[in-house]
């Protein structure tokens, strides 16, 4: 995907929000935005998404995209699956892969008990939770997250943070804005800076922390495993929150192996709960660094 001289105004005499921006995404890139309330962040991810057009230059290659919204418009006549088999018509899954992919959400995400409730009778965290799987029911080859976390119970945030990693090891992009600056540290592969109606490009968290700029990473903590398979290794190398992971020799003969993995401590509880679930694989020791 990429940008050309984008830029987004709401009228010929009003001031540019943001402006020029030229920049090419790669696949499988995690990326936030970061500014000041009023920056432009949240234009920026409509224009990215599909939602807005700009007001100058173009969006080209954007993949399959799900986008979630700062606010979702919650008093919708639907009930939540009402709501999310129609999302699901328009990403264009039919039949039983329709009703799959809308039960697969919901239950993942703790909301299958309120399925056939109203809309404009959940709460907000609720509603959120709708929001997430009508982006995420299509597999989107481009996930957009606007304060996405922003109400969710601990459980849903944990299953949100799994999702973006299962999206970026398919090869897909991620672009998010939240007000936590751990939010999925170690994972970050670009930084964008706006302010001024412009757009500034930085590497990801390694960069960042080079630069002397605090509270990027945060602390970390080391965790011990054994019984890892190839596929595994793979898989835990892009979960959100990972900053390493070191294979570690052994003697034990076969294709498993043990390994070191060096992850953000504001994630560490989630990262634990998905390897306890992963078949072979044990964790040996847990300790703060």
């Amino acid at each position: 995907m990429r940008l050309d001289g984008v830029g987004k105004r709401y009228g010929l005499r009003q001031p540019w929000i943001v402006r020029g921006v030229s920049v090419e995404v790669a696949a499988g890139q995690l990326i936030r935005l970061e500014g000041r309330n009023g920056s432009g962040k949240s234009t920026l991810l409509r224009v990215v998404a599909g939602i807005t057009v700009p007001s100058a230059g173009r969006v080209s290659g954007r993949p399959t995209t799900g986008y979630v919204p700062e606010r979702f418009p919650g008093g919708l006549a639907f009930s939540a699956r009402e709501y999310l088999t129609h999302m699901s018509r328009i990403h264009g899954l039919r039949g039983p892969a329709a009703t799959a992919a809308v039960g697969d959400w919901l239950d993942r995400l703790g909301a299958a008990d309120y399925a056939g409730s109203p809309l404009k009778t959940l709460s907000k965290g609720m509603c959120q939770k709708v929001a997430l799987a009508q982006a995420l029911l299509a597999r989107p080859g481009l996930l957009v997250l606007d304060e996405a976390w922003t109400g969710l119970d601990q459980a849903a945030r944990g299953t949100l943070d799994a999702a973006v990693g299962e999206r970026l090891a398919d090869g897909g992009v991620v672009m998010f804005v939240d007000h936590q600056q751990a939010r999925l540290a170690g994972q970050v592969s670009q930084r964008w800076q706006l302010g001024g109606g412009e757009v500034r490009v930085l590497d990801g968290p390694v960069a960042a922390a080079a630069a002397g700029e605090p509270g990027v990473a945060g602390p970390m903590a080391l965790i011990e495993l054994t019984g890892l398979d190839a596929e595994s290794l793979k898989q835990l190398a892009v979960l959100p929150g990972v900053a390493s992971v070191s294979r570690v020799p052994s003697m034990n003969a076969g294709d498993r192996t043990s390994a070191h993995v060096t992850v953000t401590a504001a994630q560490s509880d989630v990262i634990l709960r998905q390897l306890l679930s992963w078949d072979g694989v044990h964790v040996g020791a847990v300790r703060c660094e």
